[in-house]
């Protein structure tokens, strides 16, 4: 039996999903406040759990609580079809990002018990825990523990503002699993994304058909100067830090201008100490964001601005320091998990254009364990990681639609 293109998912019962998950930690604007292994992220794993569980599937979770719900294939020696993303959100998050590539792969459950449809492959749904990384730093940090990049006792160690520990709070939500974390070998993994960015809409794309994720590089930079008056410190006695910082957000902006149309950079965590409006900034503490699809480049980025930071932090007097917090390489996406997703939406009828994923996800770090690929579909003038993140009902059922048969393809259709 081969899939066909009147295929398609149930497109009201997914927003309708969406929509109700959406009202678990909803935002003060429209949005979300579902930090990781919060009481809010534990009532959405609850929901999550309770739906799986209606549709039929067998929950696994590992040491990272991340959510494993399997649905069996007809070859019980056949490697599973993954598919899934995050239900954790930023502070003032949207109710897409993530969510709807766990939510699309649920509905390609349901969808394949409505129609009482077996594929050979197993297929499960993961919600990975703490892609975002606002709460315990760094993003993708289960993942990259299933992926093999961190340890499971520094994963572990992280702490958030308060001082909690990860480890502590996933024992605290009821999500610390015995589950040994990448025990699981997959077939494939697949995610569907918002693109969070506004390609797709401004060029009336369906479909972004994700061939490569930008590699990036997070560093946290220190400034020491000296705390004194505004009003009676003379201009050439200041050891100002705030101004550092200023110009060194000046050097991050040329830095990525000079690597364009492809590289970004930005400062986009800062802190200003003791910040007080009479009060000469003595010490600032914020984060370098530099992105591009060649770590050659990412190379090139980093060095320069080292080199210029210096430069700067010398000629007004200040003390520096750097320390690289976060970063993985470009990725490159399986090219036959690639095509499987460009053959659904050609077979599907929907518009569609390659993409490099400007952000990070889950799925750059499985892609180093399994053959992965991601879909994305548009959102509203490129918005996300902001309360007015919006797609509309139609993107939704476009990227779910092609997620299901790019899963269900590679799962392959029992006769």
């Amino acid at each position: 039996m081969a899939i066909t293109s009147n295929m398609r998912i149930n497109s009201e019962r997914l927003w309708d999903s969406l929509m109700e998950m959406a009202k678990i930690g909803p935002g003060i604007a429209g949005g979300n406040n579902r930090q990781t292994l919060t009481d809010e992220d534990a009532e959405g794993r609850r929901l999550f759990e309770r739906w799986c569980k209606e549709a039929g599937l067998s929950m696994g979770i590992d040491r990272m609580g991340t959510m494993f719900a399997r649905r069996e294939g007809s070859d019980p020696d056949a490697l599973p079809v993954y598919v899934g993303s995050h239900l954790d959100t930023q502070p003032t998050g949207g109710k897409y990002d993530g969510v709807l590539g766990v939510l699309g792969g649920l509905e390609i459950i349901r969808q394949l018990n409505d129609m009482k449809v077996t594929t050979r492959h197993p297929i499960v749904v993961v919600n990975f825990t703490n892609e975002e990384g606002t709460r315990f730093a760094p993003a993708m940090v289960a993942s990259g523990v299933f992926a093999g990049m961190h340890t499971l006792e520094w994963a572990y160690d992280r702490t958030d503002a308060e001082g909690k520990r990860l480890g502590d709070e996933l024992q605290r939500v009821g999500y610390l699993g015995e589950e040994e974390v990448g025990a699981r070998k997959m077939h494939a993994f697949f995610e569907l994304h918002i693109e969070q960015g506004p390609i797709l809409e401004n060029e009336g794309k369906d479909i972004g058909v994700v061939t490569h994720g930008q590699g990036l590089k997070w560093l946290e930079v220190t400034l020491i100067g000296k705390e004194s008056h505004t009003g009676s410190t003379p201009m050439p006695m200041r050891v100002n830090a705030g101004l550092g910082m200023a110009r060194m957000t000046e050097l991050v902006n040329e830095i990525a201008l000079s690597h364009a149309p492809h590289a970004v950079g930005a400062i986009g965590h800062c802190d200003v100490y003791p910040n007080s409006r009479n009060i000469i900034p003595g010490k600032t503490v914020f984060t370098v964001d530099f992105r591009h699809p060649e770590k050659d480049v990412i190379t090139d980025m980093e060095t320069r601005f080292r080199a210029g930071a210096k430069e700067i932090a010398d000629g007004i007097g200040l003390q520096m320091s750097i320390e690289e917090v976060g970063g993985f390489d470009p990725v490159a996406f399986d090219e036959n998990c690639v095509t499987a997703v460009r053959n659904a939406a050609e077979r599907l009828g929907y518009s569609h254009r390659d993409l490099v994923s400007g952000a990070g996800h889950d799925a750059c770090w499985i892609n180093r364990v399994a053959p992965t690929a991601m879909v994305m579909c548009p959102c509203v003038d490129g918005l996300s990681h902001n309360e007015a993140e919006e797609i509309s009902p139609e993107w939704a059922a476009a990227g779910t639609n092609v997620l299901f048969h790019a899963v269900v393809e590679t799962a392959g259709i029992v006769d």
